[in-house]
């Protein structure tokens, strides 16, 4: 395929080459570049081999590929995305990223990895217990997003290439900031004094808030591109309708002109990524723990469901916006805009996806708000149905009435069976550090969530009659 004209462009570098960095990042891009501006090229490739198939039909489709979108109202639009300059063969040395990521033109390093790609505990600070990342600290390989770009970073340094941002695309709190914690403890555990002191003053990692629902592609969609194209396109990616970056303006090395195109460039993300986790992220649990108490398979039939639905709708009226008022964001509009966006049927959300991690999500997506009304000594009746919720699909996924297999990493198994076995479980569950950090035990906690968990045994109890 066609190689980057490193004359007049500037080289965004992409690690991680999945539906969303192809929904998001490349079709930002792709939307600049038709608006007139050609100053940057991109380059994708991935740090690990399980994509091969994909990246070589990439490259047989020089890089392009057919986006398909779908509003909630089921209007299907096709877009042909051609940002994507160059595929990068994936090897077990990085070869081609090493190569392309050393040049002084490649001015931005991106990347989406997953949330566990960062290798974090609950404190967000490096989990060594991991085997991939244990193996990079004292084996030299480059198996994590940090082996990867401190293999970039050394041969930059190397050949003083000058300064490049590194910005993270993933869908974690402060993740510009995590990252870098995480990248300057792993060269530290590496003793790479030198180029530790070249990063701290050579990189920057501006905080992002990335939000679009892209599913991996079922099969079908390349039957519709095909009939609504006529492209045989085996790297088509579907995608709802809405898209939002939201980037703290924190590079070091110059930059797309994103705000062209829609991207919000600020000076911090923080009241963005708040309303996210807190609207978005926890409305979203709130309805996958509901629905699965329900029977239901797919989110949008859980929206469908008008108690399901009040729920989580109520929690953000009556105790987030409270929080997080005044905000730049318009947080009824964006409840509201959630919602609708939950309730698109052609999307395929599982419950079972949304539903993991609940360990994960109460002290991160729910906590800070019932923190928040106890500070102001407020009512967090509907925040606490949510904990609730979640204590009640632990009960009833021990009594193996859940329909599928919940996943959860930071889970112990052993402490949920004591917790469910205690006398008193509410009691239980609201002790637990790992869920509730400093607010575990706290009375007030207890009494509001006891009360939403014997409501919620009432409403159980009606839709089983």
């Amino acid at each position: 395929m066609a190689h980057l004209d490193t004359a007049s462009t500037q080289i965004i570098l992409h690690l991680g080459i999945g539906a969303f960095h192809r929904a998001h990042l490349a079709w930002y891009l792709n939307r600049l570049i038709d608006s007139g501006e050609t100053g940057w090229s991109l380059a994708s490739g991935n740090i690990r081999p399980d994509m091969h198939q994909l990246l070589s039909d990439l490259a047989e489709q020089d890089g392009q590929y057919t986006l398909e979108t779908v509003t909630p109202a089921g209007v299907f639009s096709y877009e042909r995305i051609r940002s994507i300059s160059q595929i990068l063969p994936w090897s077990p040395d990085l070869d081609a990223l090493v190569a392309l990521g050393r040049r002084p033109e490649t001015r931005i390093i991106s990347f989406t990895v997953t949330e566990a790609g960062y290798y974090l505990d609950q404190h967000q600070q490096l989990d060594l217990s991991f085997p991939d990342l244990h193996s990079d600290l004292k084996d030299g390989t480059q198996l994590t997003i940090y082996g990867a770009i401190c293999s970039i970073l050394r041969a930059r340094h190397f050949d003083d290439a000058g300064a490049v941002t590194l910005m993270c695309c993933d869908n974690i709190r402060s993740n510009g900031d995590h990252f870098r914690a995480g990248l300057i403890h792993f060269l530290e555990l590496r003793g790479e004094t030198d180029l530790l002191a070249w990063v701290k003053a050579n990189t920057s990692c501006p905080n992002a808030m990335v939000d679009r629902i892209t599913p991996r592609p079922p099969a079908e969609v390349q039957q519709r591109v095909k009939a609504a194209t006529s492209i045989a396109d085996a790297c088509a990616v579907m995608a709802e309708d809405f898209c939002q970056w939201v980037i703290e303006d924190h590079f070091c090395n110059g930059r797309p002109p994103w705000e062209k195109v829609g991207v919000e460039m600020v000076a911090s993300v923080l009241p963005y990524e708040e309303a996210k986790i807190r609207i978005l992220n926890a409305s979203h649990s709130c309805i996958a723990w509901a629905g699965a108490l329900r029977g239901l398979e797919y989110i949008h039939e859980g929206v469908a469901d008008a108690a399901i639905r009040q729920m989580a709708s109520d929690y953000v009226t009556q105790d987030v916006i409270p929080c997080l008022s005044p905000s730049p964001v318009d947080l009824a509009r964006y409840r509201d805009t959630v919602l609708e966006r939950f309730s698109n049927p052609y999307i395929k959300d599982t419950i079972a996806r949304v539903a993991a991690d609940g360990f994960a999500k109460i002290p991160g997506f729910i906590a800070p708000t019932i923190a928040g009304r106890l500070a102001q000594q407020q009512s967090f009746a509907c925040s606490a149905v949510l904990p609730a919720l979640f204590l009640i699909f632990l009960q009833q996924r021990a009594a193996g009435n859940i329909r599928f297999a919940y996943q959860d990493q930071a889970m112990d198994e052993a402490a949920v069976r004591a917790m469910l076995g205690a006398a008193d479980v509410v009691h239980a569950f609201c002790s637990s550090p790992v869920l509730w950090g400093a607010l575990a035990g706290n009375p007030m906690l207890e009494a509001g969530i006891r009360d939403a968990y014997l409501s919620l045994q009432q409403w159980l109890k009606g839709n089983s009659q």
